[in-house]
């Protein structure tokens, strides 16, 4: 479909804000924090100038009380949004799993900001990832562009799927950095978008149900996998609205691992979000210099994208996991997850950690090199030199 796109600059921030007006979100509650904040006032904007229609703002007194709110707009059957940031995307976890388990397509943008202690508002990946267990989809943003298009795929993969999907962008990268963004007439999201159509309604009177009720040990185990299943089936649903997304806008989000210039690789990067523009900068500069090398950027972590994971793996030798998070006592959370999915199948490429860019520290173009210059001589020693390496410490 060939469509005139409305091409505004915008922060990372208000490119999900207009996500969220051309989605015609019901309801928002949301609680403010740095660098979040921008998303809801500009929310409010709109709603104070009367450019959005038929929708509530609901001020709560913190982030746990934010979705809070949340689920009970969504479950009366309303599209319903919030945003958050670290310490209030920690206070929210209790409700993350209500949310979840009782099956509600909330959507949400997280801001990437390093958790405290030391106090920090700059970009790291491990508050979204410590949510990792709670059953929502999680959707990573390498640009403002793809802050937009995931806000309004994430909502309708969530009401396909009903299960709740955070949109994850990087604290100030991308969150205040303003960009070209390429915006889609109202109409049109409409045709891709349509008003949901919720799987059950507290309001729905006639048939009244109970949410969140006791649930029997004959009856939990069944919940449980029901919820799994779920997340298995949003694989081929991420796979069918990115392709239609593509086919509709032009940009295809298909795969749920985006794969660039690894058809030749001998070894390639691998991580997620903003930090991927640096990688796929630096493999053109590699390229021309003589290495062998591609990135594959993780779109989706939750659900894991195994599949795909395999068949990269089966054709490299040797991949370069960059990790912006840390799981203490064990290793970089991707790479730990890579690894797991690699375990039970013939694909064994070198896999090697490079923990980086924790609390926002740059992460560079000449840093992607000497990890280059690092894996080559791995691959030519056919031996790890270490699992995992603390890249950035001050050495």
């Amino acid at each position: 479909m060939e469509y005139k796109p409305i091409r505004k600059v915008v922060s990372g921030n208000y490119a999900a804000a207009y996500a969220v007006k051309h989605a015609r979100v019901e309801v928002v509650a949301a609680y403010p924090i740095t660098p979040q904040t921008s998303i809801i006032e500009k929310i409010a904007e709109f709603i104070a100038n009367d450019e959005i229609e038929n929708i509530q703002y609901v001020p709560v007194e913190s982030e746990h009380s934010a979705m809070a709110a949340s689920i009970g707009a969504s479950a009366t059957g309303a599209r319903a949004f919030t945003a958050t940031s670290a310490q209030g995307l920690a206070l929210m976890h209790e409700m993350l799993h209500w949310a979840a388990g009782a099956r509600l397509p909330i959507v949400m943008v997280d801001v990437n900001r390093a958790m405290a202690p030391p106090w920090s508002v700059w970009d790291d990946q491990t508050d979204s990832l410590s949510q990792r267990d709670t059953g929502w989809m999680q959707f990573y943003a390498e640009n403002n562009q793809e802050v937009y298009d995931g806000v309004l795929m994430a909502f309708k993969i969530a009401e396909t799927v009903n299960l709740p999907a955070m949109v994850i962008e990087s604290a100030f990268i991308l969150s205040h950095t303003y960009d070209v963004v390429e915006m889609i007439p109202q109409e049109l999201v409409d045709e891709f978008l349509p008003p949901r159509k919720p799987l059950y309604t507290l309001t729905d009177f006639d048939n009244p149900i109970s949410v969140g009720a006791l649930g029997t040990p004959n009856d939990y185990y069944e919940f449980r996998y029901k919820l799994a299943k779920a997340m298995e089936e949003a694989k081929k649903v991420i796979h069918e609205v990115g392709k239609e997304f593509g086919e509709r806008f032009g940009r295809d989000y298909s795969q749920m691992i985006e794969l660039y210039k690894t058809d030749d690789a001998d070894f390639v990067f691998m991580g997620m979000g903003s930090l991927m523009g640096t990688v796929k900068q630096a493999v053109d500069v590699l390229r021309e210099e003589g290495y062998k090398v591609g990135a594959a950027k993780v779109r989706w972590f939750r659900p894991f994208p195994s599949e795909e994971l395999y068949e990269l793996a089966k054709d490299v030798q040797a991949i370069a996991v960059l990790d912006r998070n840390f799981s203490f006592g064990q290793e970089g959370i991707l790479f730990n997850e890579a690894k797991g999915a690699l375990y039970n199948t013939d694909a064994k490429p070198l896999m090697k950690n490079y923990i980086v860019g924790l609390g926002g520290r740059d992460f560079t173009v000449n840093d992607v090199r000497k990890i280059a210059e690092n894996m080559k001589a791995i691959i030519d020693k056919g031996e790890l030199d270490v699992e995992v390496d603390w890249y950035h410490l001050k050495r």
